[in-house]
């Protein structure tokens, strides 16, 4: 690589890393961007062949994705193989770390859904005691989140609720099916708010750096990117303190290079940000680096019928949709035995029941799969898991990937709090369902493995104190000043929400940021 040092190198090309480029080439700042997988094209490098021409008939080969639940024959170059880049974890506490590593990175599987944090969750310690207060509020984030959802053009509508922060939305003018509006009804009569849901409506159908952020950097010019690069190491100039250059390897060919930057902004994905920088033994004068790993509980639920449904009686009129139930617990009164909250994705569905619902074989089992086809209603959660010092990550000393760089392992585990919201969802939920009159059919108390909602945050979190917290407010590292971090490591709590509008949203924050103090020559 050239000795010529970049401008801002950017490490990951995800939302948080096509917001940072889109910011700073606006401004005029070149910026190179590394990226550790190819560029997909869809029509190149796709085929597609039926179950039977494929040597495991569709399933997922044994051994190569065993956390990635959403992966099969099908798609399983889409995720990272296990095998090349392994983890570690305790056996009685699995973690489940969902990997991309393809140009935009997990942006290419958004599900879409787009909620702003509130200052339930920004200053959570304020409100019930536990845990730290972001060094930021809602009023701070509010003008990004603005921003932020009219580039995704995020759908909703405004319900003024301050656990829901309204947003500037696309409106949701879809009416609520029947079974929705006896669900609302049901919770009116306890005081639970059921409201529509928020989701980016994105371009084509997609909401992904590659398509809503990328090619605005790319058009002015000042955005270039090497796809098929891993980094390997940080390194500062021994006289200044400053990170000066990053250390990498290219994918396929093993070939070791080097590029030196100015700024370095790390946009790798929560665990790969804060693995680049324990390997690198940076910016950790606090001892908080790799602490406070949270996500959110997702599993427990339940599945219902809408009796009026069954037997070939579904209408688009009755059936179909879905809801938000935003967090309600803990608000103006508090739960018994758990802090904080959760929300409940509610759905409506027409198609064909899962035969796991019943308790039936043969025959039978074929009756009542007929009969209450159509007829699907269900809820799952979306659980806040409190920050934890004790959750964490460090560096395997015994294991190293495909690339001889050490691997990361995790230690977290869910606790009391976690458990006792679940199984409060799954109750609170029969008893609105039941009063809506629907036939409960399943039910789930037991959470998925933590990592499993895909919302791997913290470790790398944000604070005042730099005896405290690893960066500042600004997501820029306390002990070296052009170093930024703005993926989800810098969550200090991780809320019930989906965590990528207050990712992309603190991402252009934290670039304009360094923008400015580039141009004053701080940076």
């Amino acid at each position: 690589m050239t000795e010529n040092p970049v401008d801002v190198l950017i490490i990951g090309s995800g939302h948080s890393g096509g917001m940072a480029a889109k910011i700073l080439t606006e401004k005029g700042i070149s910026c190179l961007m590394l990226n550790a997988g190819p560029v997909a094209d869809v029509h190149k490098d796709t085929e597609p062949k039926p179950a039977y021409a494929l040597p495991f008939r569709g399933f997922s080969q044994p051994g190569r994705l065993p956390h990635v639940f959403q992966s099969n024959e099908f798609n399983a170059n889409t995720w990272v193989d296990e095998r090349e880049v392994p983890y570690t974890y305790d056996p009685q506490h699995p973690y489940n770390w969902v990997r991309v590593r393809l140009f935009g990175g997990r942006s290419l599987f958004w599900s879409r859904q787009s909620f702003r944090l509130s200052d339930y969750e920004f200053k959570g310690k304020s409100h019930d005691g536990f845990g730290d207060d972001w060094p930021i509020a809602l009023a701070d984030v509010a003008p990004y989140y603005s921003r932020v959802e009219a580039i995704f053009r995020v759908q909703g509508r405004a319900d003024g609720l301050p656990q829901y922060p309204d947003g500037n939305f696309v409106l949701d003018e879809s009416p609520w099916t029947g079974c929705m509006q006896r669900f609302i009804a049901a919770g009116k009569q306890v005081g639970i708010p059921v409201c529509k849901p928020r989701s980016s409506l994105g371009v084509d159908g997609l909401a992904s750096s590659i398509n809503l952020l990328l090619p605005d950097a790319f058009a002015t010019g000042k955005l270039k990117a090497i796809p098929n690069v891993v980094v390997r190491e940080l390194s500062v100039d021994k006289n200044t303190g400053l990170v000066n250059e990053a250390h990498f390897v290219d994918r396929l060919s093993r070939r070791e290079m080097s590029v030196k930057a100015r700024v370095v902004v790390l946009a790798a994905g929560t665990l790969e940000s804060t693995r680049l920088l324990l390997n690198s033994k940076l910016a950790n004068s606090s001892g908080v680096m790799g602490h406070y790993l949270v996500d959110q509980v997702y599993g427990p639920g339940i599945v219902c019928s809408v009796p009026e449904a069954r037997d070939g009686k579904a209408t688009p009129e009755l059936i179909g949709g879905g809801a938000l139930v935003p967090r309600f617990r803990n608000i103006n009164s508090k739960a018994k035995n758990f802090i904080r909250g959760y929300a409940l994705n509610v759905h409506s569905s027409t198609r064909p029941m899962d035969p796991r619902n019943f308790a039936e074989y043969g025959e039978d089992l074929q009756k009542k799969l007929d009969s209450y086809s159509g007829s699907g209603f269900t809820t799952s959660i979306m659980g806040e898991v409190l920050s934890r010092y004790e959750n964490h990550v460090s560096i395997d000393p015994k294991v190293v990937d495909a690339w001889d760089i050490a691997a990361l392992r995790i230690e977290t585990k869910y606790t009391d709090n976690e458990f006792n919201m679940s199984r409060d969802a799954v109750d609170t939920s029969i008893a609105l369902v039941e009063a809506a009159g629907f036939e409960v059919l399943s039910k789930n108390y037991e959470p998925n493995p933590p990592g499993y909602s895909i919302h791997e945050l913290g470790t790398c979190r944000m604070g005042n104190d730099p005896k405290t917290s690893v960066l500042n407010k600004w997501s820029q590292s306390h002990d070296i000043k052009n170093l930024f971090v703005v993926d989800g490591a810098s969550f200090v709590s991780a809320g019930w929400q989906n965590p990528t509008m207050t990712i992309v949203a603190l991402a252009m924050r934290a670039s304009e940021y360094l923008a400015e103090q580039m141009r004053q020559g701080n940076v």
